[in-house]
């Protein structure tokens, strides 16, 4: 059974607002205050041991403990003196980049991608393959191959340091078989598998396990718009569009996993005997872009490359952009009047040529209705893209050890 769960434009002071960690001076405090000193540095970029200090409302004293504590740990780094102030040079502390490790997996309907993140958040390793649709003998012999692969090029004292691997994959990759064209045996090998436990089972590392949308959402909240924007609807256009909500700078999930999965949800009103309506998924996912190349006799693999917006292929891609533009403009009108966002996110697995055409069209979709009584929410772009759901599944185990709150992600798990 599958488990449930940079942009310059971004003001530092936005960042500082929303997501500041802050410490106790507190005896019995000492790993929360290093964990806090720690995202302080992931959030903020290296720091002198000062202004660490004032962000974190932790004494100097405390603050010069930790930091050498950490250096001791191989988690910090001391770079070069900043010169040319009153006074002593200040030394910026920075994350070691070689500190930790962790491997994220993303396991999609149409591709499997696993990256090697370091602690500074860089990836370091990327393996990519596309498909039909997933084989799971084939897909676990391909992780486990490239977890193997990863461990090998790390040098022998830094493999100890892969804390883990973060997984991100749909909830129920046996779902919408009918749509995605696939025969039910195919569908339901994936049902009654745990995918985190057969992955640490192959490769020996511990697992954690996120809805693939979910995890999108954390990698930009993290390391992307998100980090400005403390509650915002995001939504991420792939084979099924599909999306995430964030209250208070905390991905919500909901009850059974499924706060903000937009793509269930219908785009027209259910009439007495006329069937129930269209899911957004049908009308707004790169599926229906696929099938449009196809029935002009072209690649449909191009709805995930820079082809998308190029000929023979641009025209099929305005004409789907417009219509799935109208869909998800029906999903944030309704969201805006039951969350009251402060923004909407929308990313994808497209190329970004792609995702301006579609925030383009977005944007006069939105414009057509009625927003008498409501305040319209901006919505942006996001900077993340297609690597989302694989970095947001890496964070998990990063996030787990050395933040303060794990709980915000740890909670995705069922």
């Amino acid at each position: 059974m599958q488990q449930s769960p940079r942009s310059a434009a971004i003001s530092q002071e936005a960042v500082a607002d929303n997501l500041r960690p802050r410490g106790s001076n507190q005896t019995g405090m000492r790993q929360f205050n290093e964990r806090v000193v720690l995202q302080a540095i992931r959030l903020h970029g290296s720091l002198p041991k000062a202004d660490l200090a004032r962000l974190t409302t932790l004494s100097t004293q405390t603050v010069a403990l930790i930091i050498a504590r950490l250096h001791d740990d191989g988690l910090v780094m001391k770079l070069e003196p900043l010169r040319g102030k009153i006074g002593q040079p200040s030394v910026p502390i920075a994350l070691r980049p070689d500190g930790a490790f962790s491997i994220g997996v993303k396991i999609g309907r149409r591709s499997l991608d696993v990256l090697l993140l370091d602690f500074a958040n860089t990836v370091r390793m990327r393996y990519s393959e596309a498909y039909a649709f997933p084989a799971p003998d084939t897909v676990f012999q391909a992780i486990a191959e490239q977890v193997r692969a990863m461990q090998a090029a790390l040098a022998p004292d830094l493999r100890s340091r892969i804390l883990g691997i973060g997984v991100a994959a749909p909830l129920s990759l046996d779902s919408w078989q009918e749509l995605m064209g696939v025969a039910p045996a195919q569908g339901s090998s994936w049902r009654q598998l745990d995918i985190a436990r057969r992955i640490e089972a192959d490769t020996g590392l511990p697992v954690m396990f996120a809805k693939d949308t979910a995890a999108a959402c954390v990698a930009e909240l993290v390391a992307g718009r998100g980090r400005s924007i403390k509650s915002f609807l995001y939504l991420f256009v792939d084979t099924f569009i599909g999306g995430g909500l964030v209250i208070d700078s905390n991905l919500y999930a909901g009850l059974h996993g499924n706060a903000g999965a937009i793509g269930s949800l219908p785009v027209g009103v259910a009439a007495p005997g006329g069937g129930a309506p269209a899911q957004l998924l049908s009308t707004a996912s790169l599926l229906g872009l696929e099938r449009l190349y196809q029935a002009a006799g072209l690649d449909p693999a191009a709805a995930y490359d820079e082809r998308a917006t190029q000929a023979p292929w641009a025209e099929y891609s305005v004409r789907w952009a417009s219509q799935a533009a109208g869909a998800i403009a029906m999903v944030v009108t309704s969201a805006s009047c039951m969350l009251d966002p402060e923004g909407v996110i929308v990313d994808g697995s497209c190329s970004r040529a792609l995702l301006e055409l579609l925030m383009a069209a977005l944007g006069e979709a939105l414009e057509r209705y009625n927003w008498e009584g409501v305040q319209r929410p901006p919505v942006h772009a996001g900077i993340i893209g297609s690597d989302a759901r694989a970095l947001g599944g890496a964070l998990l185990p990063l996030y787990a050890n050395f933040a303060p709150d794990p709980e915000l992600f740890l909670k995705l798990e069922a």
